[in-house]
């Protein structure tokens, strides 16, 4: 999927994060800011990176603002936030080829 505009999903809430997903020439480049990044960082890294590969996504720039939000909710960001910057407006969230 092409990245053709900034989209953006999640809050800044406690136990959710923000995602923007940018166009980006070159690659994926991901930056990240988490009140657990210490402990966590690499772990929400992988996720992000990880979802973005999986719906063919390689020229991007993602930011993330993380308030402690699970594995689940952080895929869930930047799915949503990835299908907004693609201008999709149709997508099956059924759970078929989705990451283990």
């Amino acid at each position: 999927m092409e990245i053709i505009k900034t989209g953006v999903a999640g809050t800044l809430e406690s136990g959710d994060i923000l995602v923007e997903a940018a166009p980006q020439n070159g690659g994926a480049i991901i930056e990240l800011d988490s009140s657990v990044k210490s402990l966590y960082g690499r772990q929400i890294e992988a996720v992000i990176r990880a979802t973005a590969e999986s719906m063919g996504v390689t020229d991007v720039r993602i930011t993330a603002s993380d308030k402690g939000a699970l594995d689940c909710t952080i895929e869930a960001r930047v799915k949503a936030a990835l299908l907004r910057a693609g201008g999709q407006t149709e997508y099956s969230w059924t759970t078929e080829g989705r990451r283990a």
